[in-house]
């Protein structure tokens, strides 16, 4: 599979996920923040735009342990994966069975110009792409799936939500042309003011 031009659409992947989604909270960085700022807006979302690129995973996981009895679900893209790798040690480290790690690999920087990303086949000498499956394993997540398919991702979505965590998931996504870069969905501090309000149910 090439990095940018085969792959599961972005949008039809995160329409599943927010489908199946029931009461996760999910943060979405980069271009998974873009797409999920096109879906109804929920009270435990976090479209963390604009970012700290690379920290999604870190949010996510303070999240999960401050919240341990709801499950927290991270969409994350490969760039900004590649940018805080070490949050995958951390992340298993804590040991958070409420926590899931989405990863959109696609290859590229898509929201910063396309460029290949450091792990792309395009930029590596052997011409292979960096396996963040084995690095999630290598990390010490057991639980780990991969999806190049949607039918396959629709059919077992509901089993990566409900699997004990902390969960590494792995989806192979097209590249998408043409869009513009993430916009902020309203000021940060309001958007984390109105998150700890539904996570304390006020």
């Amino acid at each position: 599979m090439s990095d940018s031009s085969s792959g599961m659409p972005l949008a039809e992947v995160l329409q599943i996920l927010h489908e199946a989604r029931q009461d996760e909270v999910v943060v979405a960085t980069m271009g998974s923040g873009r797409e999920w700022s096109k879906f109804p807006p929920h009270p435990l979302d976090l479209v963390y735009v604009p970012s700290s690129m690379g920290q999604a995973t870190s949010v996510g996981l303070g999240i999960a342990l401050a919240q341990p009895d709801r499950k927290v679900v991270v969409c994350n893209g490969d760039g900004s994966m590649l940018m805080n790798l070490g949050s995958l040690v951390t992340i298993t480290s804590r040991q958070p069975e409420n926590l899931i790690v989405l990863l959109m690999d696609n290859g590229i920087y898509e929201v910063t110009g396309r460029q290949s990303t450091p792990g792309s086949a395009t930029l590596r000498a052997d011409g292979r792409s960096v396996d963040f499956v084995a690095i999630a394993r290598s990390c010490g997540f057991e639980a780990i799936f991969e999806f190049a398919e949607l039918d396959d991702w629709r059919e077992s979505v509901a089993d990566v939500l409900q699997t004990r965590g902390p969960v590494f998931c792995c989806l192979k996504v097209e590249s998408v042309e043409g869009e513009v870069a993430p916009r902020s969905p309203g000021p940060a501090w309001e958007r984390a003011a109105r998150l700890r309000a539904a996570l304390s149910g006020g």
